[in-house]
């Protein structure tokens, strides 16, 4: 773990006696109290989430705009100064270098595009070999901590962190400012399901935004990545290495939202498209456990005579809910809500039922 990457608040979270894991290369805090606690915390007042180990790619330039249209699959040109959208990075055989979130600091010439901690090398150099009209690339990672700031009470935080009321924001908008002298770029966007918002922060002032937020007497709760899985897992949103990778047809996963075919050319939509049309051989559906039993990763999928239906991209224990629920690619034809299924748990077939997602609703 010494050698793991460390992220401008690594000192706050020893401060906080944080457990400490190598997630992605970087040394992260995968709780502080227990998981219940944080997640809890996110989901009935406001959480605080160290999420500086994500990747900041700025797009500048004449050929910005044009280049994003080609490298991703969403419509950028729909975004005027201040908006962001969720888009996904296609490979040139129809499955996913990455997802992100594109924030347009200025039309048709500054983005910041924010992407997977795991990916991020590997993104940045597949964009710049693939920088078809010739954009100013750069990777701003090293210049950005990020702290992500979710749940109910989350906004009415903001309101009195920042000089600007952050609550007055839409869903999936980015307002720059600056905070005690630092710059900051402040985007209600987030992976929990809750209210709130993200907020980009010039590295050296990462720690003095955390201890503002953390010493605010709404007494907001620092959250671990063990409590954000579960959040995110219970609104059903995709885990890179988990429901998405470099062989998933984004149709089948269930992201044809950020798919706009009809508006541009981007790079493998013909592959991309071909699956569609072909009919859906598989699709990502949620489950719930009817018997005893955590689904995880790599658990198969199967019928009540052990035929093999597909495989469990995520499973865990839903605070929540208080029951075990599983995300789960599986033959279209039994992905329909209701449908009987059997996630193999160390060879015991154990009953679920497909549901209706995301499983928790605000």
């Amino acid at each position: 773990m010494s050698e793991s990457l460390k992220t401008p608040l690594y000192n706050e979270h020893l401060k906080l006696n944080a457990r400490m894991v190598d997630f992605a290369g970087w040394n992260m805090p995968i709780q502080y109290t227990n998981l219940k606690d944080e997640h809890n915390s996110t989901r009935n007042h406001v959480g605080l989430f160290d999420v500086s180990h994500m990747g900041e790619i700025r797009f500048r330039g004449p050929s910005a705009l044009p280049t994003l249209q080609w490298l991703t699959t969403n419509d950028v040109a729909k975004l005027n100064d201040g908006q962001a959208q969720y888009g996904l990075l296609p490979n040139d055989t129809g499955g996913l270098v990455d997802d992100l979130f594109i924030y347009c600091l200025k039309k048709d010439e500054d983005y910041l595009v924010c992407v997977n901690a795991s990916n991020k090398d590997k993104d940045f150099e597949w964009m710049k070999s693939n920088n078809k009209f010739n954009a100013s690339i750069h990777d701003e990672s090293s210049l950005w901590g990020q702290i992500a700031i979710q749940g109910p009470k989350a906004l009415e935080l903001c309101d009195a962190i920042f000089d600007f009321p952050v609550s007055k924001m839409n869903r999936n908008e980015i307002k720059e400012s600056e905070f005690q002298g630092y710059k900051i770029m402040v985007a209600t966007t987030g992976y929990t399901g809750e209210a709130g918002c993200e907020v980009f922060v010039a590295a050296p002032g990462t720690e003095k935004l955390w201890q503002a937020l953390l010493s605010h007497p709404l007494k907001p709760v620092p959250v671990g990545l063990g409590a954000r899985d579960i959040l995110r897992t219970e609104m059903k949103y995709s885990l890179y290495g988990h429901e998405i990778d470099d062989t998933t047809n984004p149709y089948e996963a269930g992201l044809g939202w950020a798919i706009k075919p009809t508006a541009k050319d981007f790079m493998s939509k013909n592959a991309i498209l071909a699956v569609k049309e072909k009919g859906l051989n598989r699709k990502l559906i949620g489950f719930k456990m009817k018997e005893r039993g955590i689904p995880r990763q790599g658990y198969q999928i199967k019928n009540s005579a052990g035929e093999l239906l597909g495989v469990t991209t995520s499973g865990t224990h839903s605070i929540t809910l208080d029951e075990p629920i599983g995300i789960a690619y599986v033959d279209a034809k039994f992905s329909s809500e209701g449908s009987e299924i059997y996630v193999d748990i160390r060879g015991k077939l154990t009953k679920a039922v497909v549901v209706k997602t995301p499983f928790v609703t605000k």
